[in-house]
């Protein structure tokens, strides 16, 4: 094809339009000399253009369409035939295939070397372009570079390069030196994690069966998976893994954890291992935690304003007990790890009791929990309490010896944070007690109880009006009390953004308990039914569900996020 090519030179015809000034362009040049940048890249720092005036611009100068990459359904297959490494540097994206042309998406198509450099690679094909946005560009280059076919072919690499009989044994003996790094197991590793950080996954799971090899990710909650035919490879992968988390590779008989870090895409990971014996070999599952995304702030947790000083007013206690309930995955450890970074600071001694450390956090003593040699919960929580702290997180309420020394800790003198595995605020309390713990001192040391989930955020890109059925509606008014009928909810489609789901990032909800006279003489008499009774007609206490709502009615989730919440907790019935 002909290039297509501007006229004039780009900042004339700006001026010519009238988008900029004569005076902005002699300063977006001058600014240009200084930085070496493009000149649409410059006037748009300086804020004398907005990307979008900028893209329609373009697009009508050079007679190209302007698209939004994230209404397309992009092939895999297509988006390969430009190199990766080319199109993050040519800022290009191929989006259409037919057989005999082309069509490549370009932040600025009027950069004639990106151009040649495109003709080239793409010599075979007739090339037309469009222009996009270059953040939507970049994250696509994320969501549709996978590491796919990279990885199935190290597997096939691998199963070829040793017979089965001898693999496992030859990825022992080798890959532990210098020359490990070329070993094709660890080029495997890598690119399974270099795709589980591209997507986001918070996990990673090698699950292997009698004729293939299983391997899910789970992003934004819920696992994509992938298969491989060669399931002879899983004992090389598990024994690679279990060397780089200093666990027993002797033993394939028990259950094992361990944990090792390294650098992937210039991220800092953590990756958590655990490996359990199944009918077809080990399975294991790894805990994927990104150290230099840094520690979130209650607000970036997705806690409420109205919850907020209430939760910060009990964070400021000298002494007590604090609880953060849910299930595991929950975000439990992200909403302490929160606390306890605002409550950091040279007058106060903090010391961390964990199985696992997650998080390094500075001018903090974090005890790392190892049974095998007895240093259990209990046991170093003793140990805690001789060293003088001021506040204590204790990383579970395990047993009922934990609870007792956490409880009484609280009682003299030190605040302690904790978590617990329970369906709701109400529950934690009653839990403490079904431990062992006695009813008396669950009153006189808990102060408050936050329960916590975390549900999916809609897609921006495509959530559109849902429109509710009478049945959903009229559960919904039942739920929250109150009329909903101006109310537009909404649900999302599925696009390239968000990897055709509906859903893109997930958000904390909350509710809170903060204990009372009337629940404390509940809990010293042991009479569940009058605490769990005195807790619903709290006056700030508002269940899971109704925060789930709210973001519902804010557009920022769907029904159907907040109807699986509401299963969850197991307020179905009530709500009927």
């Amino acid at each position: 094809m002909a290039q297509p090519k501007l006229k004039k030179r780009l900042g004339d015809l700006l001026v010519e339009d009238g988008i900029i000034t004569e005076e902005q362009l002699m300063q977006a040049l001058a600014e240009q000399r200084k930085n070496g940048r493009k000149l649409g890249a410059t006037l748009q720092s300086l804020g004398f253009i907005s990307e979008d005036d900028m893209l329609e611009f373009l697009s009508r100068q050079l007679g190209i369409p302007l698209i939004d990459i994230n209404q397309l359904r992009i092939d895999s297959q297509v988006v390969a035939l430009l190199p990766e490494v080319h199109a993050r540097r040519l800022r290009a994206l191929v989006v259409h295939d037919d057989g005999k042309s082309v069509t490549v998406a370009m932040s600025d198509p009027a950069d004639l070397r990106a151009l040649d450099t495109i003709m080239g690679l793409l010599s075979n094909r007739d090339v037309k372009l469009a222009v996009a946005p270059e953040s939507q560009l970049i994250e696509s280059f994320d969501r549709l570079y996978r590491r796919t076919k990279e990885i199935a072919s190290f597997a096939e690499k691998l199963q070829e390069e040793h017979g089965e009989d001898k693999l496992e044994l030859d990825i022992g003996l080798s890959g532990l030196d210098g020359d490990g790094s070329e070993a094709t197991v660890v080029k495997l590793l890598q690119s399974l994690f270099e795709d589980a950080v591209q997507v986001g996954a918070s996990d990673v799971h090698i699950e292997p069966e009698e004729k293939l090899l299983r391997i899910r990710q789970r992003v934004d909650g819920v696992l994509q998976e992938s298969v491989l035919n060669e399931v002879s490879i899983v004992s090389a992968l598990v024994l690679r893994l279990k060397l780089m988390a200093g666990m027993d590779i002797s033993e394939k008989r028990l259950p094992q954890d361990g944990r090792f870090n390294m650098s992937i895409r210039g991220h800092s990971i953590d990756v958590r291992v655990s490996t359990m014996p199944v009918q077809f070999g080990e399975s294991v599952v790894m805990r994927l935690l990104d150290q230099s995304a840094g520690i979130l702030s209650l607000e970036e947790t997705g806690m409420p304003a109205e919850l907020l000083p209430r939760f910060r007013r009990q964070l400021q206690r000298p002494h007590g007990m604090i609880l953060v309930t849910g299930p595991t995955g929950s975000g439990k450890t992200t909403t302490l790890y929160g606390a306890l970074s605002e409550l950091n600071e040279p007058g106060k001694k903090i010391i961390t009791v964990e199985d696992p450390v997650e998080y390094r956090l500075p001018r903090i003593n974090q005890v790392q929990v190892n049974s095998k040699i007895g240093l259990d919960f209990s046991n170093v929580l003793r140990t805690t309490l001789r060293q003088d702290p001021d506040i204590l997180l204790v990383g579970e309420m395990r047993d009922h010896e934990t609870v007792e020394i956490g409880l009484r800790g609280a009682l003299t003198g030190h605040l302690v944070l904790s978590t617990l595995h329970t369906n709701d605020a109400i529950t934690s309390a009653l839990r403490l007690i079904d431990m062992g713990a006695p009813g008396y001192l669950v009153a006189s040391s808990l102060r408050a109880i936050v329960a916590q989930r975390l549900i999916r955020k809609l897609c921006l890109n495509c959530k559109k009006p849902h429109d509710t059925e009478t049945r959903e509606r009229v559960w919904l008014e039942n739920l929250s009390q109150q009329s909903l009928a101006e109310v537009q909810l909404y649900q999302g489609t599925g696009c390239q953004n968000c990897n055709y789901t509906g859903y893109k990032g997930r958000l904390g909800v909350f509710e809170m308990l903060e204990l009372d006279e009337p629940m404390m003489e509940a809990l010293r008499r042991d009479d569940p039914e009058a605490f769990s009774q005195a807790a619903k007609q709290s006056a700030h206490y508002r269940p899971l569900a109704f925060s789930a709502l709210d973001y519902a009615i804010q557009g920022i989730t769907s029904l159907d996020e907040v109807l699986r919440l509401v299963e969850q907790v197991d307020l179905w019935q009530d709500s009927e």
